[in-house]
């Protein structure tokens, strides 16, 4: 199977680079599945039911979120009437939508969809680790899913690739988002699963994290409130990560950063026709 999972989009930049290259490239590398992270899709700060509809349009599977998944009020009475749009799995009980999704893909193909948050640096959710647990407890791979995607949204790399570790073997892909900077650290570890810290956002990379760099800086300089901040509106490079799993194990035999546009420099694998 080949998955696609691409970094958090920020704002304008981030969706128009959604928008303009992921229909390509799910032909191009023949994609069976594609998740996109769209926390900060609407103008930086959460996402709504008209930016989700638009990301399913150009291809995407299923859209997970994060720490900033309220930020857009609208999206908390849409969130549970779209199976496939997923927030962190620890959120306390009743809150609104769901941290899982078990997707059917065709040909009798199921993807079974996690996100947890981190918490160092993070707000005090209930524990990732055990969240995790309990929900690969009754979704196992090649059991009730060919393949496993694990989003953990986090800023401590120590964090994440402690959890990366703890799945190994059990998930075919454990990917970080949060950061919006892409690591260079993808690697298929001992177990099987692919693991990368952080696939890094999609948006303007001439930017602080995707925002106009004026305002940051200011604040950095001067240690006082300032301007609000706002998502750099220049072209947008799509980053993501890129995984073939074993047909017969779900696990990963291959793994690839995906970076499209400007700034960054480019990578897109070379595969075989499907």
């Amino acid at each position: 199977m080949r998955l696609l999972y691409c970094g958090d989009i920020v704002g304008r930049a981030g969706r128009d680079a959604i928008i303009q290259h992921l229909p390509g490239l799910r032909s191009r590398l023949a994609l069976d599945f594609v998740a996109v992270n769209g926390e900060n899709a609407a103008h930086g700060f959460g996402i709504t039911a008209d930016i989700c509809r638009k990301v399913y349009d150009a291809g995407a599977d299923c859209i997970l979120l994060g720490n900033h998944a309220w930020d857009q009020r609208d999206i908390i009475g849409y969130i549970d009437s779209d199976p496939r749009l997923i927030r962190p799995i620890n959120y306390p009980q009743g809150t609104p939508g769901k941290g899982e999704a078990l997707i059917d893909i065709g040909r009798g193909r199921k993807v079974y969809v996690l996100q947890v948050m981190a918490r160092l640096f993070m707000d005090p959710l209930d524990d990732p680790f055990a969240a995790a647990e309990k929900a690969l407890a009754t979704h196992r791979l090649k059991r009730e899913a060919d393949a496993i995607l694990v989003d953990m949204h986090g800023e401590a790399t120590s964090e994440k690739t402690s959890f990366g570790h703890f799945l190994d073997g059990r998930v075919s892909l454990v990917a970080g988002t949060h950061t919006h900077v892409p690591t260079a650290d993808a690697q298929i570890l001992n177990g099987g699963t692919a693991y990368i810290t952080d696939i890094g956002m999609c948006g303007d990379y001439d930017s602080v994290i995707g925002m106009k760099k004026e305002a940051p800086i200011d604040r950095f300089r001067r240690k006082m409130p300032g301007d609000r901040l706002g998502p750099a509106d220049g072209e947008g490079t799509l980053c993501a990560v890129y995984v073939e799993t074993d047909d017969m194990t779900g696990l990963a035999t291959r793994v690839e950063a995906v970076r499209v546009g400007p700034r960054l420099a480019n990578a897109v694998p070379e595969v075989a026709a499907a």
